[in-house]
């Protein structure tokens, strides 16, 4: 008689919280898929339906941002590594592809793809170095990546060393000038929103991501069960890193200029951990959601004249309540409360 005692990667996967027959039937089917596929598309059109050009740049921060913080998701979400130094796909992808735009005028959406598949090579080669670290000795190994690579485009007069680089305006007219180019890589990003969207869910529900799940929950189990961990992590670092590195490309262009203390700013990485723990990290709701409502308390901040310089202390302190009192998130702490939307809320 056959035994249905459940595998050790199978009860750790169960004790996080996750429905593993759904996973094994295929995540298309669940509502959750449709809801943040829909939540995008609605909040895309809002700059077009009220028409006004703060709402595009709101929304442009907006969905950066989710972008952003579901890449990281993928790393830190499902694959339980806690990374410092997201930013450095973004810093380094931009560099690459703005030189190529400013200095070999290659077009945008050529240069695009190309900074994207830089971040992810560096992804790979970093991957292989240091994923064999876990817990804060990885988490402070990603940290003194960003400071090498910083420093080293500091320092690398082919990337204009600390001054950077700038874009002649001219360049825009191939565009149909900046106000065109606005609205172009607003839907650049939109677009890429969509896709980063599609792939969280699809890793989620899927073999690879079935197996990036159980080295977050126990490591050991996973390698027993089968799962060549060394090389899903490294896979997973990688898709982590493309679509940050093509954003860069698309904020440095529409900024017109890219230098070292814009493109790795270390902090901002912290907020990307923010933004995925804020939400539900693990879930594909919970970066939208949580890369959604810190900007929103980021922009109050900023525009605010007795919180504008207490930006970072405002998200150290909400990731100290959030890790204390919300440790899954705004969606964890929905879907433990009404189970009734476990389905709608993943």
């Amino acid at each position: 008689m056959s035994s249905s005692k459940p595998a050790p990667a199978d009860k750790a996967l169960n004790r996080g919280g996750f429905n593993l027959e759904a996973i094994k039937l295929g995540g298309w089917k669940y509502p959750a898929f449709w809801l943040a596929l829909g939540l995008v598309l609605i909040g895309g059109f809002v700059p077009v339906i009220t028409g006004t050009n703060t709402w595009r740049e709101t929304m442009f921060l907006i969905l950066m941002a989710v972008s952003l913080a579901s890449s990281l998701n993928i790393i830190l979400g499902y694959t339980g590594y806690v990374s410092f130094g997201h930013i450095v796909f973004f810093g380094l992808g931009g560099y690459v592809g703005f030189y190529l735009i400013a200095v070999h005028g290659w077009s945008l959406w050529l240069a695009a793809p190309v900074g994207g598949l830089a971040a992810g090579i560096l992804a790979l080669l970093l991957g292989k170095a240091i994923l064999h670290l876990r817990g804060a000795y990885f988490a402070l190994a990603t940290i003194g990546i960003n400071e090498a690579v910083r420093t080293f485009v500091n320092n690398f007069d082919l990337f204009g060393g600390p001054v950077g680089l700038e874009l002649n305006f001219l360049v825009y007219k191939d565009y149909g000038g900046p106000a065109a180019m606005q609205w172009s890589t607003y839907w650049a990003v939109f677009g890429l929103t969509l896709i980063i969207v599609v792939l969280s869910y699809g890793i989620k529900f899927s073999r690879f991501g079935l197996g990036l799940l159980a080295i977050r929950e126990d490591e050991e189990a996973a390698m027993v069960m089968g799962v060549r961990t060394p090389s899903a992590k490294t896979w997973a670092y990688v898709l982590s890193a493309i679509v940050p590195g093509m954003l860069g490309v698309i904020f440095f262009f529409r900024n017109s200029s890219i230098a070292p203390p814009e493109a790795f700013r270390l902090h901002r990485s912290i907020e990307f951990i923010v933004m995925v723990m804020l939400g539900g990290q693990g879930t594909v709701l919970g970066p939208l959601v949580g890369a959604t409502t810190y900007e929103a308390l980021r922009s109050f901040l900023l525009t605010s004249p007795l919180f504008k310089d207490l930006q970072l202390a405002f998200a150290g302190l909400l990731l100290l309540l959030i890790v204390l009192f919300v440790p899954t998130g705004i969606v964890g702490w929905l879907r433990s409360r009404f189970r009734s939307l476990w389905r709608i809320l993943e």
